[in-house]
């Protein structure tokens, strides 16, 4: 059994982790290359890109006003499920042109809730 202290957006959690099996080969491995990473789709002129919920739940807190510049990874809003807090972050940088959920509105997974140009 061993131990480790694992940080997730900013909260620590020590989580004990077992070793079921254990095999020593010394058959060569091989590994296979990441696919390469889409790019993010160009955003059209007046739109911006959508920022869509991961989840269904409820909007607790909205971060961010139109027209604030973000970047990548900055906390858009939070997200309440099943009394879980979920932090929204932009998938990429740019300006906020719509905030379509406010707070205290329900969401539905897949839902827009922000546009960034």
């Amino acid at each position: 059994m061993k131990i480790y202290k694992v940080k997730v957006n900013g909260k620590s959690y020590v989580v004990e982790l077992e070793s079921v099996n254990e095999v020593k080969s010394d058959a060569p491995v091989s590994v296979a290359s990441a696919p390469k990473a889409a790019d993010a789709p160009a955003p059209v002129a007046g739109e911006g890109q959508d920022v869509l919920s991961p989840i269904q739940g409820n909007v607790v807190d909205v971060k961010v006003k139109v027209g604030q510049r973000v970047a990548k990874g900055d906390v858009l809003m939070i997200v309440e499920a099943m009394k879980l807090e979920n932090e929204i972050v932009s998938p990429f940088d740019g300006v906020v042109s719509t905030i379509l959920a406010n707070k205290g509105s329900a969401v539905q997974s897949k839902q827009v809730l922000v546009k960034i140009k």
